[in-house]
């Protein structure tokens, strides 16, 4: 394996946090309300990691590190996580495990179903994340992978939603997304390659 010490450096940053968090609600340190406090910071965590995962691919390419890419995979899952963690800690703090009270809550906060479709996406991603599905799906899978963008705009929506009087927040995100879905763009990711290509030119000469 590649960059074990890299990889287990983003395994322990992202396995910490949210230990970090419960041991702040454990200590009281999060407020009145830890369990909100605790839901809202998994799904901004997760909205994290899910850009991070698109960062990965422009970082490679504009340093020429291929270690970005070994742990794309990892944020990847860590997003689907965290995503997961939100939804439990919603249903355990939020709805104290009172599932009877969901169809209501679908009903009067639609941000909620919004949020589930961009975990069901995230749950298709991460099935599927495994080099033997990759084989399996063949072109397929790069396909269903590009759901990815999707999803961050689904994600980004269910924040909005929720954090309607926080929107400098929001729109930190948000502007982060688009930078990072318009360097996808073919036109742009083949700007960001070509220095890196001149490079290895130039160092190919000297030799």
């Amino acid at each position: 394996m590649r960059y074990p010490l890299w990889r287990l450096g983003v395994f322990l940053c992202a396995a910490s946090v949210p230990l970090y968090w419960l041991y702040l609600a454990w200590t009281s340190a999060l407020g009145p309300d830890p369990g909100k406090v605790l839901v809202d910071n998994l799904g901004q965590g997760a909205l994290v990691l899910l850009l991070l995962t698109l960062a990965m691919t422009p970082m490679q390419r504009v340093t020429g590190w291929a270690g970005w890419l070994a742990v794309r995979r990892q944020l990847g899952l860590w997003c689907f996580t965290y995503a997961l963690l939100h939804l439990a800690g919603y249903l355990f703090f939020l709805l104290g495990a009172d599932f009877s009270r969901l169809p209501e809550e679908l009903s009067e906060r639609p941000y909620i179903l919004v949020g589930m479709l961009g975990l069901l996406g995230l749950t298709a991603l991460a099935a599927t994340s495994s080099r033997w599905s990759m084989r399996r799906l063949g072109k397929r899978w790069k396909t269903l992978h590009r759901l990815i963008y999707v999803i961050v705009i689904v994600v980004l929506l269910h924040m909005l939603w929720v954090v309607r009087a926080d929107a400098g927040r929001w729109a930190f995100y948000a502007g982060v997304a688009v930078i990072l879905l318009a360097l996808r763009c073919p036109v742009v990711a083949s700007a960001m390659g070509r220095p890196r290509s001149q490079r290895t030119k130039l160092a190919t000469k000297l030799k």
